[in-house]
This record gives structure tokens, sequence and C-alpha cells, in this order.
């Protein structure tokens, strides 16, 4: 099968009325609206170092979306469309199938479309996703916006992804394969949160990428980590590590301040957001349990490793 047929066969659905020209030529072509700037982003997974080689083909093709989405939400915005660009080591029609539905299934939960990219043979399976969303007008949350008096936020619950890693079959690999980009509620928290990141490397690491931008510190509370009920259970040193090194939680770490915090709370009262910490003039990250200081080894996610 070439090229073109695999595109037409898995990869060609019809476009909504907000893409002016989608897969098929040498270009997508969109409009946008007006007063809104593009937020753009690109994800690679490589098979075996992002994902184990057996993953089910469905749930690398959510996961490939899912994590694209999820940095269009850290901004914000609310997103629009994605381009695939995939390398096969040879053709498989069931994994094809399953592949393009599990990226269907997550683009059509999110109201996003895919409107083209590439396929080509290469000796190893690599997927790279490119999002595209819109945001109003100057908008956009960074990771620079942090104000000493912040609280530290989270969503969801921390290191089930890394957990699911090292208990296959557990139900918490489906936070692994299935990851939640928070578009929702990253859009609510535009005009809100002065900084935000998703937690794609592991907590500490990524809320550091915030403290460094911001030129801020912070102080952590351990014992305000939101965790599964499987990681509740652990000795602390084994869940804190979970939570703030594990990676691929894809939920958002933001900080905003006391007023707009109580703002939130009232306007999200069914979204799960705990605030674990505190934003300082220090410039260092100090994690605390019961106000005692705790010293972790703690390396997040390295591509290079």
């Amino acid at each position: 099968m070439a090229e073109f047929s695999i595109i037409d066969t898995y990869f060609n659905r019809h476009t909504s009325t907000s893409v002016d020209l989608g897969v098929g030529d040498d270009s997508a072509v969109l409009t946008p609206p007006p007063q809104q700037q593009l937020v753009i982003c690109a994800d690679t997974l490589v098979a075996g170092r992002h994902f184990p080689l057996d993953t089910n083909p469905h749930a690398i093709g959510w996961k490939s979306v899912a994590v694209n989405l999820s940095d269009i939400a850290a901004m914000g915005a609310k997103p629009h469309s994605i381009l695939l660009a995939l390398s096969l080591p040879q053709i498989d029609h069931d994994w094809l199938k399953g592949f393009s539905q599990g990226l269907y299934d997550c683009c059509d939960q999110f109201g996003v479309r895919l409107i083209g990219g590439d396929t080509t043979q290469s000796p190893h399976l690599t997927i790279s996703v490119t999002a595209l969303g819109w945001i109003d007008q100057g908008q956009a949350i960074t990771r620079a916006g942090a104000q000493v008096g912040d609280l530290i936020c989270v969503s969801g619950t921390v290191g089930d992804a890394a957990f699911g890693l090292q208990h296959r079959g557990h139900e918490l690999q489906k936070r692994l394969d299935y990851p939640t980009p928070r578009c929702e509620l990253g859009q609510h928290l535009k005009g809100l949160a002065n900084s935000m990141i998703d937690v794609s490397d592991g907590l500490a690491q990524d809320l550091g990428h915030i403290l460094a931008a911001s030129k801020v510190g912070a102080e952590l509370y351990l014992e305000k980590l939101p965790l599964s009920p499987a990681l509740q259970q652990l000795p602390d040193q084994q869940k804190w590590h979970y939570a703030l090194a594990g990676g691929d939680d894809y939920e958002l770490c933001f900080t905003i301040s006391p007023d707009h915090y109580k703002i939130l709370k009232q306007q999200t009262p069914h979204v799960n957001i705990t605030m674990i910490g505190t934003i300082n003039n220090t410039n260092t990250l100090s994690l605390l349990h019961h106000h005692d200081s705790v010293v972790l080894d703690l390396n997040g996610y390295q591509h290079f490793a």
C-alpha cells in the first residue's frame, strides 16, 4: 500500500467548517478567528522510549494526541487541530486501524480535527504530532508569570502514570496509556492563573521550570500532594518519588493568587484542584512535610538519559 493509500484509508475524514482546507493537499489552510493568537506545539513519541513496545495501538493513537492537547491546555488555549507525521517500520493494517481509531477518539472528545501531515517508512515506529489552538490576544498563560505569594496548585492526582508503568496490569496503567488533557480547566484558568505548565516530566522538575522562568522560589507541602489510593498506601519516600519525579501525568500545575484561587474554587466545585505549596522569593524549591524540611533525590524524566 502506497503512502497516499494509507492516508486515504486511515487518516482522511471530512474536516469541520472551521478548516478551509484539510487532508489531501500540500498544506492545510485555516482562517484565524478575529482578535485571537495561534498557539502551536509539537511532541514526538518513539516506540520503546515513550511507550512500551506492547502498548495497545489504540492507546498509542490516543496518547499521541493527548500529550499535545495538554500543552495547548497549559497555555489556557482552546485546541483546534493537529498534524500527524508517522514513521512506520512496516504496514500493519490491524495496528493502523487501532492507532487511527485511538487518534480520532481523542480528537473527537476534545473537538479537534486532523488536518494534514506525512507518512513514511523508518526502522523505528515514531509518531510526531503538531497541535494548534487559539487564544484571545495577549491572554496566553506562560511559565514566567508566577508572583511571590501565589498558591501552587495541581489538577487531578500525580504519580499514577509512573506507578502504572512499574505495575503493568494495575488499574493505574490506564492513566499511563490514556492521559486526560485538562483542556476545559486550562481555558477556565485564563485570566485567573499567573503561570502554568503541564506535568509531563515530573511535578518537581516541571514546577522548577516555572520557578526558573519566573525567577522565584517555592515551598511544596508533601502532605498535600493529591495521590490515588494505591500510592497513599506506599512508604513516604516511595510515594513522594512517584508523585514528584514520575512524569507522564499530564495534569496542570499552576500558580494563582489567593483571591483568584477562591474564585476558581467557587466556579469549579466539581474539578479536582489541590493547593500544594506557595511561591516565595528564595529562588529555591523547598520540600516540607508538616513544616519539617525534607531532602529528596529527585530526577524527572530525562529525554537523553
